[in-house]
């Protein structure tokens, strides 16, 4: 990694904190932290060091941080190492036992079973641990604070006019249903798929849309459904979108009416999160944080994991009167509002940073 990049203009030349998330990949955590550092550097004298990241800012190299740290930041005792990953632990816990840096180690933990044991050990010599949700928290003894994760309302907010912003995506039908995120089982695709043949047939204005890649690995899973889905003869209405980029979902999440999460695991899930800042109804399986969010008769339904004639009943529930879909859409975004904004979730992880630093 380039650690000769100019630092961009949110980023402090002297990190009192140092956000970790060296994974090449773009994924949950990625998004979590794409949308966090920019809010946090306004708080903060903020580093952040990996993989660049969508909205642009670049990040140092681990030697950079390493080099950085082998001093406290001016002002403070230590600098703060806040990671999201075990191999983020396993370089984080080196720097400070090893090489003896001056830092404090904080980690989240999103996972809603019990970790391995490695990851136990590891999460064990954190200073810190954040849980983002009471399950999450009930695996991990030494848990400091849970904060959920939170949504960026500016950037996931509603269309114009929800009833009419299907028509930009060029795709038939009068509204959307939309899943987001890889094309795999455990993210319940094939549970997607089989409840849409059953559902659409008496949803004549709807067109379904699945957004997110499929690896290589997954491509045989995929290449199943789409036959399956041509054999219903619904290839023109449950459309296969691919891995859309990240700067542009929310523009299918404002299209759609309504985002289904029928995932079978899920640690925390943030896509129907992002899909209810932009007024979609929802509806989701019992996996993840999505029981404090889809609220049967309120912003949606909820179903069993791995139950698609279930979720086929569910969303023709939901969508048995678009108006009512519209008003679950709007309560969905108020509860994300009241309760999981960006904002919160800054606050609630600065929090944690204060109870640190007040220690020394």
């Amino acid at each position: 990694m380039n650690t000769m990049q100019p630092l961009h203009p949110l980023l402090s030349p002297d990190p009192e904190v140092i956000v970790f998330n060296l994974k090449q990949r773009y994924t949950g955590v990625s998004a979590t932290i794409n949308a966090l550092v920019p809010l946090q550097a306004q708080q903060w004298r903020l580093g952040f060091c990996g993989t660049r990241m969508s909205n642009g800012i670049e990040g140092m190299g681990l030697r950079e941080a390493i080099r950085l740290s082998r001093k406290p930041p001016e002002g403070r005792a230590f600098r703060i190492w806040h990671v999201r990953r075990d191999p983020e632990m396993m370089a984080a816990i080196f720097a400070r036992d090893v090489l003896r840096l001056p830092i404090k180690l904080v980690f989240t933990s999103a996972a809603q079973h019990l970790h391995g044991a490695f990851p136990r050990w590891l999460i064990s010599k954190m200073d810190a641990v954040i849980s983002t949700t009471p399950l999450a928290a009930s695996f991990v003894p030494n848990t400091t604070a849970v904060v959920p994760h939170g949504i960026d309302l500016s950037r996931f907010s509603p269309p114009a006019d929800k009833r009419s912003a299907w028509k930009e995506s060029g795709l038939p039908g009068d509204y959307g249903i939309g899943v987001f995120g890889r094309v795999r089982p455990d993210k319940g695709s094939d549970v997607f798929v089989d409840a849409m043949i059953e559902a659409l047939p008496q949803l004549p204005g709807a067109t379904a849309v699945i957004a997110g890649l499929a690896q290589p690995k997954h491509q045989a899973y995929q290449d199943a459904l789409k036959a399956k889905i041509a054999a219903a003869g619904l290839s023109e209405r449950i459309v296969f979108l691919g891995e859309v980029p990240a700067g542009q979902v929310h523009l299918w999440y404002q299209r759609c009416l309504l985002c289904v999460a029928c995932p079978r695991y899920e640690p925390f899930g943030l896509t129907p999160f992002e899909a209810a800042g932009t007024e979609c109804a929802l509806v989701c399986s019992r996996t993840g944080a999505f029981d404090q969010l889809s609220i049967p008769g309120l912003t949606g339904e909820m179903v069993d994991t791995g139950d698609a004639p279930g979720l086929a009943q569910a969303v023709l529930r939901v969508l048995s009167d678009r108006e009512q879909a519209l008003r679950m859409g709007q309560a969905a975004r108020q509860r994300v509002l009241n309760q999981f904004s960006l904002a919160q979730e800054a606050e609630g992880i600065g929090r944690v940073y204060a109870q640190l630093f007040a220690k020394t």
